[in-house]
């Protein structure tokens, strides 16, 4: 079609009648048509019209947002920015994946200016926390812990407040960048990382990046374990799959909007969520009790 013929469908929709008919049109064009739609509500001045409009808007993005996941997913789901950057776009369609891989990259830097080849691991993990954690002082947002924005990746790199899964993200993607053996870990209502040494002799380890990098023993993870009355379980000290974390993240985001009682977005993410768990064998999906919860 032409920018004038889309112009003119636009213009239908202000037609009651027809306008079911015309909506569906307009939906089948998909996310290109969106500019075309922006053009239209800026230059109205009915209320109704322009709700339509923005309705309108939303089906197309996130109709796109589940394509763009689904391909994600069936590429392996290996590239977890790209991942934490398709959750982030659900309120942020705009969101841009490069500024975010600038903002790690530049993280990345500051951290290997540090770091030396003859390191012991666990002096490795304190040069990420002293750029991560006192540098750039990433902490919990414990006040404000429901909030969606916690779980938006590039929200938690502005202000430097996130949850445990984020800020577990942030801290993984720089390490992946810098080559250390750092892999997240599907801990019950604690998403924490664990350090897992080439060399034998040394021990793997946790991070727990909700308490600025602290570094955990496995006898720490069992008591954790045991304190939450669950059995003891691999999952819980095993490394996860970048699939695995942005499934988490999505239910965390799903529990941010039941908290601020927004059941409609809730129920949209629910519909992401099951895009990356429609192909999970219900013996090989981990514990259900995996969202974040507020440390007390």
């Amino acid at each position: 079609m032409t920018n004038k013929e889309i112009k003119a469908l636009i213009s239908l929709l202000d037609d009651p009648e027809i306008a079911p008919q015309i909506q569906g049109k307009i939906e089948s064009l998909g996310e290109t048509i969106i500019p075309f739609l922006e053009e239209s509500w800026e230059e109205s001045l009915d209320p109704q019209q322009q709700q339509r409009l923005e309705d309108l808007i939303h089906n197309l993005q996130f109709d796109g947002l589940q394509q763009r996941l689904r391909v994600w997913r069936d590429s392996g789901g290996e590239n977890l920015l790209e991942g934490m950057w398709l959750l982030n776009s659900y309120q942020y369609p705009d969101a841009d994946l490069q500024a975010l891989g600038r903002a790690i990259e530049q993280l990345r830097f500051e951290v290997w200016t540090l770091l030396r080849p003859d390191m012991h691991p666990a002096d490795q993990v304190q040069a990420l926390n002293y750029v991560l954690f006192r540098t750039h002082k990433f902490s919990a947002n414990t006040q404000n812990f429901h909030s969606p924005a916690n779980s938006m990746l590039h929200l938690v790199l502005e202000t430097r407040r996130g949850n445990p899964l984020t800020l577990c993200v942030i801290y993984l993607l720089v390490a992946q960048r810098l080559n250390l053996p750092i892999f997240g870990v599907n801990l019950p209502n604690l998403f924490v990382l664990t350090f897992q040494p080439d060399d034998l002799a040394v021990l793997p380890f946790y991070i727990n990046c909700y308490n600025r990098g602290l570094i955990l023993s496995r006898t720490d993870i069992e008591h954790y374990v045991s304190q939450l009355n669950l059995s003891q379980n691999d999952i819980f000290y095993e490394p996860c799959t970048h699939l695995d974390i942005v499934r988490r993240a999505l239910r965390n985001l799903m529990m941010s909007f039941e908290k601020m009682q927004e059941p409609a977005k809730s129920a949209e993410v629910g519909k992401l969520l099951a895009i990356l768990t429609d192909d999970v064998n219900p013996t090989d999906a981990p514990p259900q009790q995996n969202d974040d919860a507020e440390e007390e």
